[in-house]
């Protein structure tokens, strides 16, 4: 969402969105000083969750040394001195996204030391599988992933596709699947993975990052699934309740911080900033004038 504008945040609210989990994610080039991956986490942590909730949205992310950018490892190792310093934060869920993106041996050592961060503060991992031999490397994530010692159910496998979602449901792991427009995963592709797996540990997500994605990816693919004759049970635990219940492991998300939200106030500042350009702000309350 940290690429995404203000318009998306209120059409995501308009459709139905009422939380986000923002992974930790690269900006397109790699960054070259451990300063940029400060300022992002910081980010991540502060203004964001402040902007999404001027649109009624609860924002949540992940933190974590993504994949591509392990392979710098001066870098790395500053990097990695750095995520204890905000995986404490009340905000953030699990430990996200790392994994392989060309299964290096930096990829690797930098994926096991973040996976006994995860172990030492009791967190969940949200793994990024790889785009080029993905089914080799979903395997060898989860299987790193045992070798540490991880509970299945509390390691995220996410970018799957119809090839790896046996192998991560027969393992125990929560299966993500993250739908694009025209790659990785379609909504109508996801609407057969669901009719023929069901509804179990599975987790519709979407891209909303700086190329072309949809943040509105789930609603239409819960829209889509209701139409195609998916039970509204299945529907809401994969766009909806499984999310939460993973997620929700973390003690830091729960459905009470939006259900018993007191709505949108548009005048609160976040460092003397407002997402505002001169607006009337909205403001929700429940006084009857």
């Amino acid at each position: 969402m940290s690429s995404r504008t203000t318009d998306d945040y209120e059409a995501m609210a308009q459709a139905g969105v009422v939380a986000v989990i923002e992974p930790s994610f690269w900006m397109g080039q790699p960054r070259t000083q451990v300063g940029s991956f400060q300022d992002y986490f910081s980010s991540l942590v502060g203004w964001e969750p402040f902007r999404a909730s001027q649109f009624g949205i609860k924002h949540y992310c992940t933190i974590g040394l993504n994949s591509k950018e392990a392979n710098n490892e001066a870098l790395a190792e500053q990097v990695m001195d750095l995520l204890p310093l905000y995986l404490h934060k009340e905000n953030v869920v699990a430990v996200g996204e790392i994994g392989y993106d060309d299964q290096t041996p930096a990829e690797d050592k930098y994926f096991r030391q973040q996976l006994e961060l995860a172990k030492e503060f009791e967190m969940l991992v949200q793994v990024h599988t790889p785009h080029r031999d993905k089914k080799a490397g979903t395997i060898k994530s989860m299987e790193v992933c045992l070798e540490h010692g991880l509970d299945p159910s509390m390691v995220v496998i996410d970018h799957n596709n119809e090839e790896t979602v046996q192998e991560v449901l027969d393992r125990g792991f929560i299966a993500a699947f993250t739908i694009y427009p025209k790659t990785k995963m379609g909504n109508e592709r996801m609407v057969e993975v669901v009719k023929r797996f069901g509804s179990t540990n599975i987790i519709v997500d979407s891209s909303a990052d700086w190329g072309v994605s949809d943040p509105l990816a789930v609603p239409k693919t819960a829209s889509l699934m209701i139409r195609s004759g998916v039970a509204k049970e299945d529907v809401v635990k994969t766009c909806y309740q499984n999310a939460l219940d993973v997620f929700g492991k973390s003690g830091k998300m729960k459905a009470e911080h939006w259900n018993g939200s007191k709505g949108v106030d548009q005048r609160q500042l976040f460092n003397d900033n407002s997402v505002l350009r001169g607006q009337e702000p909205k403001v929700d309350n429940d006084k009857i004038v």
